[in-house]
């Protein structure tokens, strides 16, 4: 059991571990998980569009020669995993997962040990606020060169830091650190621009994750797409998740959203470092 666990309460990492199809999540999170699908049917379908969008966006830097990648609230792993994704098109891909979760980190390690090559894969259990720790940490597993691009995922996390915590200041902090030419992966959750129907739902989920002591903020797109400050964005820029390069490859959820893609309330871009 991994120190500092808390089955007390629920996790919103465990619980879209639940949403995804993992084993990593126990009957607390289900609890919630259950709660959250009975009032936003959309939400499983949501998490798995916004796993979708990972894959796109890692095989999208792969092939334009991000070969490393810092995946901070990396979450519990599942099917799909940056590196998993990455070593399919670049056997020599490199990784460093960060998250907070005790269950997060040491379900990844077991994956990492069992799956991965210690060379090129780690994780590290850190708080994503704590900036230069974190990078300077990654750095010194010697898993990421410091002195080529990087790709920097921050998918479906910063919505779950309070607006108290700097959230603007903490990602202008890992864009200042990243080398040129690196790509930054945001996704993010907006009630702005959303269907009345999945608004009014996704409501009553923001409601029940704070009520489980799992705040989450969602966010104008103006507030997301600062968080890119000036890196130059990839076409077609900060859009809803099935639209971001939905002719890349077959994502099923993403297609099931195609003909109203904002019901998945989550926005998506990446921003490069010229």
């Amino acid at each position: 059991m991994p120190t500092g666990l808390d089955l007390d309460h629920p996790n919103a990492a465990r619980v879209y571990d639940y949403f995804l199809g993992g084993t990593a999540n126990w009957a607390i999170d289900r609890m919630l998980g259950d709660k959250l699908l009975e009032a936003v049917p959309i939400i499983q379908t949501g998490a798995r569009v916004n796993r979708e969008f990972l894959n796109r966006a890692v095989r999208y830097c792969v092939r334009r020669g991000i070969t490393q990648f810092l995946d901070l609230g990396s979450g519990t792993p599942t099917v799909g995993n940056v590196h998993e994704v990455a070593d399919k098109l670049e056997p020599g891909s490199r990784c460093v997962y960060v998250d907070l979760e005790p269950v997060a980190v040491a379900h990844a390690r077991i994956l990492l040990d069992q799956h991965g090559d210690p060379e090129r894969h780690t994780v590290l259990h850190a708080d994503l606020r704590d900036v230069k720790r974190v990078w300077k940490d990654a750095v010194a597993t010697g898993v990421l060169d410091p002195s080529r691009p990087i790709g920097l995922l921050m998918v479906s996390v910063l919505h779950f830091l309070h607006p108290q915590d700097g959230v603007a200041e903490v990602a202008a902090e890992y864009r200042d650190l990243l080398p040129p030419g690196s790509h930054l992966i945001i996704s993010h959750a907006t009630l702005d621009a959303v269907p009345d129907e999945e608004r009014s739902q996704f409501e009553r989920g923001v409601e029940l994750y704070r009520l489980s002591g799992n705040p989450a903020h969602p966010h104008h797109p103006d507030v997301i797409r600062g968080y890119f400050g000036d890196f130059r964005m990839v076409r077609p820029g900060l859009v809803w998740l099935p639209d971001w390069h939905r002719d890349a490859g077959a994502y099923h959820h993403s297609a099931r959203l195609a003909d109203n893609p904002s019901a998945c309330c989550f926005l998506g871009g990446i921003g490069v470092k010229d």
